[in-house]
């Protein structure tokens, strides 16, 4: 469905908005098409913070960005990774680990859960060297992503905790976040990168 959108928009040479940034990383000829039409796809924030100084280090050298996510087991529930593995968190009790790789494998696995980490890595070093865990957390309410990036012109740490919207795997936020970006297409100040 995603690329069936994407194409046309991107072959008329318009923007197109990504939300399920995980779908890039498997057609990277999204990014050529657009870059041959004169389009654009545009990823905004989502649910993390800091994207703009990620891109700004990307400009020298990141030498590893590092992602741990934390969410409520309802919004882990139905991941294909979970089923592929024969995983249950349905009745955890305790943290637990599920998943520990590369943002193109979590992508794969958790297509509705961790489109942040797809964002994040097509900021930074690339989905096969950005790397995530992932932690299905009964005593969560929230959705919680921490970041750590080191690179030769700053070493920094984020977090943020997402209060989760009517559908549980996805931040209230990340819709906020398309509607920002939206309004800075034409807005007669644009502050950040």
């Amino acid at each position: 469905m995603f690329a069936e959108i994407a194409t046309p928009v991107l072959s008329a040479g318009k923007m197109f908005m990504a939300l399920s940034v995980g779908q890039l990383l498997e057609r990277p000829e999204l990014i050529a098409l657009a870059k041959q039409n004169g389009g654009q796809i545009i990823v905004p924030t989502g649910a993390l913070i800091g994207l703009d100084a990620v891109t700004a280090a990307a400009e020298g050298e990141i030498l590893s960005v590092s992602m741990i996510t934390r969410k409520p087991v309802k919004g882990l529930l139905g991941a294909p990774y979970l089923a592929k593995h024969g995983i249950e968190i349905a009745n955890i009790s305790a943290p637990l680990l599920i998943f520990k790789g590369s943002a193109r494998e979590a992508a794969r696995g958790f297509p509705e859960n961790v489109n942040v980490v797809a964002a994040l890595s097509l900021a930074g070093i690339g989905p096969d060297r950005t790397t995530i865990e992932i932690w299905a957390d009964p005593a969560l309410t929230r959705n919680v992503h921490r970041v750590v990036v080191e690179s030769d012109s700053a070493s920094f740490e984020m977090s943020i905790q997402n209060i989760p919207s009517e559908n549980p795997k996805t931040g209230r936020i990340t819709a906020l976040s398309a509607l920002a970006a939206l309004r800075k297409l034409r807005a007669p100040l644009r502050v950040g990168t």
